[in-house]
């Protein structure tokens, strides 16, 4: 049976919260119906497909890198150490690993598949379609934890990702211990909160 791995992640942008990654092995020929780049799926169905990729492939694994890991290596960086922590944690290795995008992570040294980069793999490939479903809502489930911890950020609608809402939050209450400050608007947004305090209630989260 050959082994097919996908790798994929979600959360380079946003301004706050991690990184994560997610491998997904699939048997060659292989694939989940319904799978395609997590972009394209409303949030419920990629919930739904996620159960689905879950039970159906023959094994899969969730890797991430922190806010403080971020700042340390930056996104490129601290993206290449979720995913080598994605493919760390497969009991088994793929003969044939596939990687959304066009850089290469370091891998385990029990992992001597063939190793190809796919630029728009999520779009090409069933397993890194497959991997950027359970990376995408894993993250999205984190930031839904995280805005019950801090709930004025609307971090359950914007997921962390710069929107006009997310910004005036940062600039009326300041960043959390979970923004990026290695990211120029958390920088800014900082600067901002210290150089003019508190601004009262002007967002409801």
């Amino acid at each position: 049976m050959l082994l097919i791995g996908g790798v994929d992640e979600a959360g380079r942008g946003p301004l706050a919260g991690p990184v994560v990654a997610a491998a997904v092995l699939l048997q060659e020929g292989q694939s989940v119906p319904g799978v395609r780049d997590s972009k394209k799926l409303s949030a419920h169905r990629r919930e739904q497909l996620a159960i689905d990729i879950r039970e159906s492939a023959c094994e899969w694994s969730i890797g991430l890198a922190t806010v403080a890991e971020i700042d340390s290596l930056n996104i490129l960086g601290a993206t290449m150490l979720a995913m080598y922590r994605a493919v760390d944690g497969l009991r088994r290795m793929p003969e044939h690993l596939r990687i959304d995008g066009n850089q290469k992570p370091a891998l385990p040294v029990r992992c001597v598949a063939m190793v190809e980069t796919l630029v728009g793999g999520d779009d090409l490939c069933p397993a890194i379609s497959a991997a950027s479903i359970l990376a995408k809502v894993t993250r999205d489930d984190l930031m839904r934890q995280m805005h019950l911890t801090y709930p004025d950020y609307g971090f359950n609608q914007h997921m962390g990702y710069p929107t006009a809402l997310h910004r005036q939050a940062l600039r009326t209450y300041g960043p959390t211990p979970e923004h990026r400050l290695s990211f120029r608007p958390v920088r800014e947004a900082a600067e901002y909160f210290q150089k003019y305090g508190p601004r009262g209630s002007e967002v409801s989260a």
